[in-house]
């Protein structure tokens, strides 16, 4: 089942490959970036159907005309602007963070954790993938919530939500032989770092 389960990415791809030379450009990447008007108003057409879209042109023709008038930094160039040290503190802070949050030991050592938790053999693999599976529709649920809540509750409620998970995992995972029930909750730990990890960072 799993090179099956593998194989079926290469389906979207596959499908992707034959149905996009038959989608319009970008109407803003014909304007901006190629300067084409009419290419862009028969993308406009071609997506939004017959009629006066003229705002929507004049919304892109604001846009590169912002878009002309700021100046491209370089890397270093952002380094030393003091304007934006504070937005290159919390992008750092934000990509950090998210590389050690916990996730791939997570991911890594659920294996093991499913097997002390005496899970058949043949359904260990099915389990992981209802990992994966909760993280995929726990990222499709945090698409709706950033727009009620933003994106600043969902990263510090998700980190918090996690730390506080992991700091029960440690604790089920040192009792784990002094109560049989301990590995049952270890693994809907996992479950739900994974749900947080989806929904926060």
């Amino acid at each position: 089942l799993w090179p099956w389960l593998l194989a079926s990415s290469g389906l979207s791809a596959l499908v992707q490959l034959v149905t996009l030379p038959f989608f319009p450009d970008s109407p803003s990447y014909l304007l901006i970036q190629k300067g084409n008007e009419e290419a862009c108003r028969k993308a406009v057409r071609k997506l939004w159907g017959e009629g006066d879209h003229q705002a929507e042109i004049d919304d892109i023709m604001k846009e590169k005309a912002a878009m002309t008038s700021t100046k491209t930094l370089r890397v270093l160039e952002v380094i030393k602007e003091r304007s934006l040290r504070w937005q290159l503190y919390i992008l750092m802070t934000v990509m950090t963070t998210l590389q050690l949050c916990g996730i791939n030991a997570i991911y890594f050592y659920s294996f093991e954790v499913f097997h002390t938790a005496k899970f058949e053999e043949y359904l260990i693999p099915y389990v992981s993938l209802g990992v994966g599976l909760c993280e995929c529709l726990s990222s499709i649920l945090c698409s709706t919530l950033i727009d009620r809540f933003g994106r600043k509750v969902l990263l510090w409620g998700g980190y918090t939500l996690m730390c506080s998970v992991l700091a029960l995992l440690t604790m089920t995972l040192s009792l784990q032989h002094q109560f049989f029930w301990m590995h049952y909750f270890s693994v809907i730990l996992i479950f739900l770092f994974v749900i947080f990890y989806g929904i926060g960072p």
